[in-house]
C-alpha cells in the first residue's frame, strides 16, 4: 500500500474518532437538554392546567374541563394529558344496587372492607369531621346550620375510596355486612367500577420524515408530570402530563443531521487540503522513488532540488551520495575492464589482435554481409631463424614484421587489420579489396617484407595466401580456402603469394535457396537443446538453462552449418519465419515435457529489428503467459553492437510480457561495458576465450573478477560456457558467477 494511502486512511481514522465522539458527546447533551426541557415544560403545563381547572372541579363532569384540556393538547406538544378523580365517593344505595346477593327491600349498609392494596375506603363524616377540625385551626367559622332531623333508618351513609396510587385497575371488591328491616344480616361481596380517569387526551408519536432507525437507535426518558388540585384541604383530582418525544426527536434529528452534513462537507475540504498537500509533501518521495529505479537500472542521476521537509531532505542527501558513489565505483570497474579486455585482446610482443579478435571481426562481416580478402600469413621457417639469433633479436624482427602487416596500407577504401594467431602464424583481413585491390596490396607486403629480409640478412621471409570471403560460407571454411592459397605460394617460391579470385561454393545459389525455402516452409528441421548451465556455487545440480540448437540437413543428409543456413535465408528474407518456427517447438517442447528450468532461443538481427515480428512473439508469449518466465531471448554481442538502440527496444517490449533477456558470446569491444545498464538485462554468457585457461591467466581472472561485480551492481547473472578444464571450474566457483555449463 502505498505512503499516500496510509495517510489518507490514517487521517481519516482519526477524523472519524473525532468527529465520532464529539457527536456521541452532541447528541448525548441534546437528548439530555431535550429531556429535561420537555419534562420541565409539561410540568409546567400540569402545574397551569390545574390552576385553570380548580375551579371547574365543584362539577367533575363540567363539559368545560374537556373543553379546557382539549385547547392545550391540540398544540401538539404533549402525548397525553388525562385527569384523574382523587377519590371516589360511594353510597349505600351503590353498594345495594351492585350486590347480586341482596333482594329488593330495605337494606342497612355496615362493615365494608377493601384490601389495603388497593386502596382506603373512609366513611364521609370523619372526614368532614377533619375538615372541619383543619378549619377550626384556621379561625374559619360557619354558621350553624339548621339540620333536620332523621331517623337512625333513613340515613345513607358515604364513603370516599382514596386508591392505591399504584394501582391501575377500574374495578374494586367491597365486603360488607347487610341488614334488612326484620334484621337478617347477610355477609356479601361487591364489585364496583370507579374508573377514577375524568377526561384523557392522546396523541399519536408519528413524525413520517424521522427516520425508524434513528427512533429505534435513541430513546427519550420523558416521564409523565402530575399535579394535584385540591377542594380546601383535601386533593379532589389529578392532572397528569406526558411530554410528547416526538418533538424531542425532530429537534434532535435535525441538530443530528447538520451535524453529519457539516462533519460530510468538512470531511471532503479536509480531504481535499489533506490530497494538495500529501502530493506535495510526496513530490520529493516520488522523485527519490525515480532515482533509486534509475539507480537500480544502472543510471546514476542525482536530485538536484533537495525538498524542504528535514528527513526528506536527509534522505535525499543519502541518495545523492550512494548514487554517485556507485557511478564511480561502475566507472573504475568499466576502465579497468576495458584495460583488461585490451590487454587479452592483444598479443603482448606485437600489439597486433588475437585469433579470437579476427573471429569475432569475421562474425561482424557475415552480419554486415561485407566484401573482401582473407589472408593467411606466415613467417618462413622462424625456428631455425630463433636457433641462429637472440631472443631479443628475434622479437625485433617479429615486432617489425608485424609492424609492415599493420601499417602498409593500400588506399583509404581498403580497410585491413592484423591478427597474431600464434609464433609465426598472422592474419590480415581487408575489407571492400576487390581482386586487383588484393593482388595490389599482397605486391606491397611483398615489397616490404623483401627490405625486412635484407635488414636481418634472411633470404625467405614470408608466404602469403589470399582467398575472397565467402558471404554464406562460415569462418574455418574461408580459414581452410586461405590455407589452401598458402600453400600454393610455398609452391612458387620464397616470398611469394597466391591469390584465387573465385568463391568455390558446393552449391549454386539457386539450389541453395530451393533448399532454404523447402526446409522452413516444411519446417524440416530439428531443435536440440545444449549447454546445460548449473548453478555455479551450489550442490543443486538442477539444470537452469539450455540453448536451444537447431540441427539443418540437406537432401544427403549432410548438416548444413547453421551460419550458412542463416546467411543465406537473411539473403532471401525467410529469416523472421524461420525464428517463427523455432519459437513455436520451443514453447511446445516445454508444455508437452513439463520443462521447469529457462530455454535460451537466438534470434537473428533481422527478427530482431522487424517490428511485425516483435508484435507477434508479444502474442505468442502472452498466450503461453505460464511458461513467459522460462523464455530467455538471445542475440550475440555483436549483433547487438549493430543497433543498440531497436535491441533496447526489443528488450523492453520482452521484458513488459514476463520474458527474459541474454546477449551471450559477450566481449567488451562489442558493448561498451557501461552501455549494458541501458539494456535491462537478465544475463549475460561470456565468450568462452574468457574463461578457458583462467587458471593459468591472472589477465581473465581479473578481468572475470571486476565483470561479476559490475554485474552484481546491474543485477545483471553472469554465465561462462563451455569449460572443460575442472582447475578452471575451480577457479570460477571464486567469482560471483550464476551458472556455468560443460
Amino acid at each position: 500500500m502505498s505512503l499516500s494511502k496510509q495517510l489518507y486512511i490514517i487521517i481519516s481514522i482519526i477524523f472519524f474518532m473525532i468527529f465520532t465522539g464529539n457527536f456521541i458527546i452532541s447528541v448525548k447533551n441534546t437528548k439530555e437538554y431535550l429531556e429535561t426541557e420537555s419534562v420541565t415544560k409539561a410540568q409546567d403545563t400540569a402545574t397551569s392546567l390545574g390552576m385553570s381547572l380548580k375551579n371547574l372541579l365543584k362539577d367533575k363532569k363540567d363539559p368545560e374541563i374537556e373543553s379546557t384540556i382539549n385547547a392545550i393538547a391540540n398544540r401538539g406538544f404533549y402525548k397525553e394529558i388525562r385527569l384523574e378523580d382523587a377519590y371516589f365517593s360511594i353510597k349505600d344505595s351503590d353498594i345495594i344496587k351492585s350486590s347480586k346477593d341482596l333482594a329488593v327491600g330495605k337494606w342497612q349498609i355496615s362493615d365494608l372492607k377493601v384490601d389495603e392494596k388497593v386502596g382506603k375506603l373512609e366513611l364521609l363524616t370523619s372526614i368532614l369531621s377533619m375538615e372541619n377540625e383543619l378549619n377550626a385551626l384556621e379561625n374559619i367559622t360557619e354558621e350553624p346550620k339548621a339540620e333536620k332531623q332523621t331517623t337512625t333508618s333513613e340515613i345513607e351513609n358515604s364513603y370516599i375510596f382514596t386508591p392505591n396510587g399504584k394501582y391501575r385497575n377500574d374495578n374494586i371488591s367491597i365486603s360488607f355486612t347487610a341488614t334488612d328491616e326484620n334484621g337478617k344480616k347477610i355477609n356479601t361481596t361487591t364489585s364496583l367500577n370507579i374508573n377514577k380517569v375524568l377526561v384523557k387526551v392522546s396523541r399519536d408519536v408519528k413524525f413520517d420524515y424521522i427516520p425508524q432507525w434513528f427512533i429505534n437507535t435513541i430513546s427519550f426518558n420523558l416521564e409523565e408530570q402530575s399535579s394535584e388540585i385540591s377542594d380546601g384541604w383535601q386533593t379532589s383530582a389529578i392532572i397528569y402530563v406526558s411530554a410528547n418525544p416526538g418533538d424531542a426527536y425532530a429537534k434532535l434529528y435535525e441538530q443530528a443531521k447538520g451535524a453529519m452534513i457539516y462533519a460530510l462537507i468538512a470531511f471532503i475540504i479536509s480531504m481535499v487540503l489533506i490530497f494538495v498537500f500529501v502530493q506535495y509533501i510526496l513530490k520529493p518521495l516520488k522523485k527519490l522513488e525515480k532515482l533509486a529505479h534509475s539507480i537500480a537500472s544502472g543510471k546514476f542521476g542525482t536530485i538536484k532540488e533537495l525538498p524542504w521537509t528535514t528527513e526528506i531532505k536527509a534522505v535525499a542527501i543519502a541518495f545523492n551520495d550512494m548514487s554517485t558513489k556507485i557511478e564511480a565505483i561502475i566507472n573504475r570497474l568499466n576502465n579497468t575492464l576495458e584495460n583488461l579486455s585490451k590487454k587479452l585482446s592483444s598479443d603482448e610482443l606485437t600489439g597486433l589482435c588475437l585469433k579470437q579478435n579476427f573471429e569475432t571481426d569475421m562474425k561482424k562481416m557475415f552480419i554486415n554481409k561485407s566484401t573482401g580478402y582473407v589472408f593467411l600469413i606466415k613467417i618462413a621457417d622462424l625456428s631455425s631463424f630463433a636457433k641462429s639469433h637472440t631472443t631479443n633479436e628475434v622479437n625485433d624482427f617479429i615486432k617489425k614484421f608485424a609492424k609492415i602487416l599493420r601499417h602498409t596500407v593500400l588506399n583509404s577504401e581498403i580497410k585491413t587489420t592484423a591478427y597474431r594467431f600464434f609464433g609465426s602464424e598472422f592474419a590480415l583481413i581487408a575489407k571492400n579489396a576487390t581482386y586487383e585491390d588484393a593482388v595490389a596490396l599482397t605486391k606491397l607486403l611483398q615489397k616490404n617484407f623483401e627490405e625486412l629480409a635484407i635488414e636481418f640478412n634472411k633470404k625467405e621471409v614470408v608466404h602469403i595466401g589470399g582467398t575472397p570471403f565467402n558471404p554464406i560460407g562460415t569462418t574455418p571454411e574461408i580459414l581452410q580456402s586461405a590455407t589452401q592459397t598458402y600453400e600454393k605460394a610455398t609452391l612458387i617460391g620464397s616470398n611469394e603469394f597466391f591469390i584465387t579470385d573465385t568463391n568455390e561454393l558446393s552449391r549454386d545459389m539457386e539450389s541453395w535457396r530451393d533448399l532454404v525455402f523447402d526446409i522452413i516452409n516444411n519446417s524440416k528441421f530439428e531443435v536440440n537443446y545444449i549447454g546445460n548451465s548449473k548453478i555455479l556455487n551450489s550442490n543443486d545440480d538442477r539444470v537452469v538453462m539450455q540453448e536451444a540448437f537447431t540441427n539443418i540437413k540437406d537432401k544427403d543428409g549432410n548438416v548444413i552449418p547453421i551460419g550458412t543456413f542463416v546467411s543465406i535465408a537473411e539473403k532471401y528474407e525467410k529469416i523472421v519465419e524461420f525464428d517463427k518456427k523455432v519459437i513455436e517447438k520451443v514453447i511446445n517442447h516445454i508444455l508437452i515435457n513439463g520443462i521447469s528450468h529457462d530455454i535460451s532461443i537466438n534470434l537473428s538481427l533481422e527478427s530482431i529489428n522487424n517490428t511485425a515480428f516483435i508484435a507477434w512473439i508479444k502474442n505468442k508469449i502472452l498466450d503461453s503467459r505460464n511458461i513467459a518466465s522460462q523464455l530467455v531471448f538471445s542475440a550475440t554481442a555483436y549483433a547487438v553492437a549493430k543497433n543498440e538502440d531497436k535491441f533496447k527496444f526489443f528488450a523492453d517490449e520482452i521484458h513488459k510480457c514476463g520474458a527474459k533477456i541474454i546477449i551471450k558470446r559477450f566481449e567488451s569491444k562489442f558493448i561498451p561495458l557501461g552501455n549494458l545498464k541501458d539494456f535491462n538485462l537478465d544475463y549475460i554468457r561470456l565468450a568462452r576465450d574468457y574463461t578457458c585457461d583462467i587458471s593459468k591467466d591472472y589477465s581473465k581472472q581479473s578481468f572475470i573478477e571486476s565483470i561479476s561485480e559490475l554485474a552484481s551492481l546491474l543485477n545483471i547473472k553472469v554465465l561462462a560456457e563451455n569449460v572443460k578444464d575442472d582447475e578452471d571450474l575451480e577457479f570460477l566457483k571464486k567469482y560471483n558467477l550464476y551458472a556455468v555449463s560443460r
